[in-house]
């Protein structure tokens, strides 16, 4: 540390006080401490206040997931795509507060399910041993459930009823995705084996994705999506729109990843939080760069649909792991995540799995890419670990959310009749139009 003209005559005078009382030594150690520490009382105001602003900037993820996904669909599901997004938001905090958040914390060291505990309930009644505030640490989890919910909207947009959509999320923000993220963030089977997913790629991202590709598949592709054997183009309403919401999902990524260091209240932790900052922006960058140049040289042309997942998918790789890398070894992830979007789309095409916005070249398979090469700049964690963890949680939430939706589906059905996806489900499910100026007579 710096030492300035009001410290060093601090020192001097108590050097000179220190001299007429013979205790010279004991002034040079106090000399020698010079990094300050932090009281209690600001370890626990700065930790809350990481918890609260970050948990505030990635609640703004649901405007991003929602701008980008209203501008990838045609304007005649805009408005259905808008009602999904907030409506998932508020179930996604009732079914953390009912169930999700004991799910996850009450689980027990090295344990795989949680007793079913109904209720949250705020316990601050050590508030200095915590750290925390525990309302800031339930908003900061509730959000992250929230984000994996938004990603199956993305992918299921145009075809599926909402009704029973909206059922699919309760059971994902209230059961699927705490029961998986206890194994890890809860301190259970998979912590125990040493697992590490930072903030989320796996818990967050590739659970939203696993669980948008078991709807994909049961719901099936739009109409009009694949004909002939060909890919037919289904263009969306607004590329400025969804280039905006990227650029907000990209600035809620700080709050996703820097929040996720879980304490502001030292100078080590600071320090870390600006890490994972440049860390998480510059993989987002390289995924642009290398989403841009592929496609230039494999479709001749700049797809500013793949750039736009190119960012997301630089961004949810870095997640897994922001804080240790070098900032070239999190160019290197971000890049490789930009690769994977920009290949994954015509490998899904081909397999007549329609992923309206891309969400699971993004989510799912650069989540799995980011949780694997943790231990590349990580050497605490073990990459046969990591695979393990992948493989687990895969499993289980693919499986789950499987017979979920074909629970949904053979009960009171999942998707809306040919004609009502033809005329859109504005009309048909709202009765109303997101755009009705422009909208034909």
């Amino acid at each position: 540390m710096k030492i300035n003209k009001k410290m060093k005559a601090s020192l001097l005078v108590s050097a000179i006080s220190a001299i007429a009382l013979g205790s010279v030594p004991a002034i040079a150690q106090e000399a020698a401490a010079e990094v300050p520490t932090a009281s209690d009382a600001s370890v626990f105001v700065f930790n809350t206040l990481l918890f609260l602003v970050s948990g505030m900037v990635v609640m703004f993820m649901a405007a991003g997931f929602s701008m980008l996904e209203v501008g990838l669909v045609r304007s005649k599901n805009a408005a259905t795509i808008c009602l999904k997004n907030i409506a998932l938001y508020s179930i996604a905090g009732i079914m953390v507060y009912l169930f999700g958040y004991n799910l996850i914390y009450t689980v027990g060291e090295g344990g795989f399910l949680a007793p079913l505990d109904v209720f949250w309930g705020a316990d601050d009644s050590a508030p200095i041993d915590t750290g925390y505030s525990s309302h800031s640490d339930w908003f900061f989890q509730m959000v992250f459930v929230a984000t994996a919910a938004s990603i199956v909207s993305g992918t299921l947009a145009e075809r599926i009823k909402l009704w029973p959509f909206l059922a699919f999320v309760a059971i994902l923000t209230g059961f699927i995705y705490p029961i998986q993220a206890s194994w890890e963030w809860g301190g259970g089977w998979l912590d125990a084996m040493g697992f590490s997913d930072f903030a989320g790629s796996t818990l967050v991202h590739s659970t939203g994705g696993w669980a948008a590709l078991a709807g994909a598949m049961v719901v099936g592709p739009r109409v009009g999506k694949y004909v002939d054997g060909r890919v037919a183009p289904l263009p969306g309403s607004s590329l400025p729109m969804a280039t905006l919401g990227t650029f907000i999902l990209w600035l809620g990524w700080f709050g996703f990843n820097g929040g996720s260091q879980l304490a502001l209240g030292t100078i080590e932790d600071a320090m870390s939080v600006a890490k994972i900052f440049v860390n998480t922006n510059m993989a987002a960058c390289a995924g642009v760069v290398v989403a841009m140049i592929l496609t230039q040289v494999l479709y001749k042309k700049v797809d500013l649909t793949i750039v736009l997942n190119g960012a997301i998918g630089g961004l949810v790789s870095i997640t897994a792991e922001p804080l240790t890398p070098s900032i070239g070894q999190a160019l290197f992830i971000g890049a490789v995540g930009g690769a994977i979007v920009t290949l994954a789309v015509p490998v899904l095409d081909r397999f007549k799995i329609d992923d309206v916005v891309g969400a699971i070249p993004a989510h799912l398979l650069c989540g799995i890419w980011g949780t694997v090469i943790v231990p590349l700049s990580n050497s605490e964690a073990m990459f046969h670990v990591q695979v393990i963890g992948v493989l687990a949680i895969g499993i289980f939430v693919f499986v789950v959310s499987l017979l979920c939706w074909l629970a949904l589906k053979y009960t009171v059905g999942v998707r809306a009749n040919e004609e009502d996806e033809r005329l859109g489900l504005d009309k048909t499910e709202l009765g109303l139009e997101a755009y009705p100026e422009f909208a034909k007579s």
